[in-house]
This record gives C-alpha cells, structure tokens and sequence, in this order.
C-alpha cells in the first residue's frame, strides 16, 4: 500500500481505521484513492468500501490527481477545502459579532451556503451548532469578566450580554451557577460527595443538583475543597449512595454501559467538544490524541486535545483513558498509567467475550 505523504501525521493504520469507520471529522486532512475505480474520494464517502490493498492515502486531492485519480462525484472531496475556510469564516464571524451571536440565515449567507447545510456542515466540523459555540464562547467570556468587573451587571455586559436575564439563562447550565454565585467563588452551591472503594482504588464522587461534577481516584474532601472552596460540601444521602453505587459498577466494568447520567462540568468549546469525543468512543475501542483534535474541529491541536484530556474532572463516564498516542504508548493519565492500562483491559476483554 502506498505510504501516506509526511505533510499528513497520520500513519496508514490510522487513515484506514478512520475510512473504515466513515469519519467525517478526518474530511479534508487525506483522501483516499482506490485504485480499481481510479477515483478519491473523502474519509466519510458513503461508498462501499474496497480492499485495503486497493486503496492509497494522500494528503489531498491535488496529490491524487497528479497520480492519475480523479475525484469522486458521489462525496466531492474536493469541495471539503472549501467547507473547511466557511467554517474558520465563520467562526472568526461570530467571535467579532458584538455579542457573539449572528443569526444562521446571515451567517449561512455570508460564507456562500444554504442555512440548513451549514448548520449541518459547522456542527460536524465543530462539534456544536453555530448557536451553541456563540453562547459558549459568550460565556467563557462571562467567566473572564467575572473576575475584573466590580460589578455582576458589568460583567453581563462586558461579555456581551443585551440583558441580565439572557446571561443567567444562556450560562447557569455552563457555569452550574449564576454568574452572582460563580464570581463569588460558588458560594451557596451545594454539592454532595462520598469516596467509595471500587477494583482499581478508592473514588470520589461528587455531583451539584445539576448533575455529576467530579469523579476522581485518590481524592477525597479536602481535595475537592479546593476544587470548589466556596461551595457546600454536603456528606451523602440515600439517593446519593445509589448514584455512587452505579459509579463503581461502572468502574469495576468499564465496558458496560453507562448511564446517560447528567453532568456539571464547566469548559471552554474545544473543551467540551473534546469530551463530547471522548463520550463518542466506545468501549473496547481506542483513539489517537490526534483523532480527539480532528473529532473536536481542530485537526492541529493535538496538545490542545491532550490538555483538554488531563482537564476532565469525570473520569470514567468521560473516559479520557481511551485515548493513546498516536504510536500506540498509552500517554498519561491523571490517576497512573496502571489504572488507565487495567480500564483499557477490561474492556477489550469484554469486547473478545
């Protein structure tokens, strides 16, 4: 098989995996050409896919045409650097947009597509919709601002907020809290905890009455004091200690589903489509850290999406141990290499069995 190009970092194991799977997150970083059909076409091609022996990877399709292929009618690979600069257009759109918000029918209209196609087209790239990433990139915003601004009302505006009632609507799930309660430190946040023994360690769980916000190995409270000094920090009741049961049921079995519990996590857009990636991978399956970065629309960030890795506070049901590097090494992991190698285990071998 043809050796993939040394301006694109992935290794052909990778490309194939991710062809197979039809990702579209790797759209516009190879194509790939069959040499059968003599035809390149996108990661994502809906087309049936051929021997892995009949195919090439290269950089882009300018490549694959110079080696005689010609692009295919069905996915137009060659349309993808052209969704790829509407995208970063866009983006750049809303960022300069005073309050950071544009409706879709201009947006669409101003980088040359229909609404609904790129509505579809930018909530693939980014992992969020054109509205989504406006109302959390206002509210990364709100966090800076709370921590300059005298004043909660100067804050709403400096952000970019028309008035106090959309700020508190469009970041109380964001924050876990107004944005009165966060600049205060999370003052009057009630979140309740237990530290539970499970097969890989003792674990602390901890959730606000919006959902879990931290789950973590070798922690107890005075480590989660200092996630969150100004909250209280409550013991657990009967309801709690069932959640901290189904916590440790899924870290004794990793690969069994776990429930679509709600989550408290604050973070900024990559973040959160980071781990909504994460949140993608199913168990008994591994990604790259680079892979993560072009999931979360950032193809280059492969730092970025390692950092994005380390910063979540959910382990397991965010299961950020799924991710290697991209020769294989398992990386690091906040709670030990030995942890993430047993999570990893179990769950191909429940995958085998």
């Amino acid at each position: 098989m043809d050796q993939i190009s040394q301006t694109l970092f992935l290794d052909p194991d990778a490309a194939w995996a991710a062809f197979i799977r039809r990702d579209g997150a790797f759209d516009g970083r190879f194509v790939v050409a069959v040499r059968t059909t003599r035809i390149y076409c996108r990661p994502s091609c809906p087309a049936r896919r051929p021997r892995r022996e009949n195919i090439a990877f290269f950089p882009d399709g300018e490549r694959a045409c110079l080696a005689g292929y010609r692009p295919c009618r069905r996915c137009l690979p060659d349309e993808v650097g052209r969704d790829r600069l509407a995208v970063e257009r866009a983006l750049m759109l809303i960022k300069e947009a005073d309050e950071g918000v544009i409706r879709l029918d201009r947006l669409a209209a101003a980088v040359g597509y229909a609404p609904h196609h790129f509505q579809r087209l930018f909530t693939r790239s980014v992992g969020v919709s054109p509205a989504a990433y406006a109302r959390q990139l206002r509210a990364r915003r709100l966090e800076r601002a709370l921590g300059e601004e005298e004043q909660v009302t100067d804050a709403l505006y400096e952000a970019g907020y028309g008035s106090a009632a959309a700020a508190y609507a469009d970041v109380a799930g964001r924050l876990g809290m107004t944005p009165g309660t966060r600049r205060g430190g999370g003052a009057g946040v009630q979140i309740r905890f237990a530290v539970a023994e499970s097969s890989l360690g003792p674990v602390l769980v901890a959730a606000t009455g919006k959902g879990l916000c931290r789950i973590a190995f070798d922690e107890g409270e005075a480590e989660l004091r200092r996630y969150f000094p100004a909250a209280q920090i409550m013991p657990a009741d009967p309801a709690f200690d069932a959640l901290v049961r189904d916590v440790v049921a899924a870290v004794d079995d990793p690969a069994r589903p776990t429930r679509d519990w709600p989550l408290d996590v604050r973070g900024t857009a990559f973040q959160q489509a980071v781990w909504q990636a994460l949140r993608a991978i199913p168990a008994g399956e591994t990604r790259s850290y680079a892979e993560i970065a072009a999931a979360a629309g950032r193809p280059r960030a492969v730092r970025a999406a390692g950092s994005a890795c380390g910063d979540n506070a959910i382990a397991v049901v965010i299961p950020c141990h799924r991710v290697l590097r991209t020769d294989g090494g398992l990386g690091g992991y906040a709670y030990g290499t030995d942890r993430k190698r047993a999570l990893l285990e179990r769950e191909a071998q429940a995958r085998k069995g």
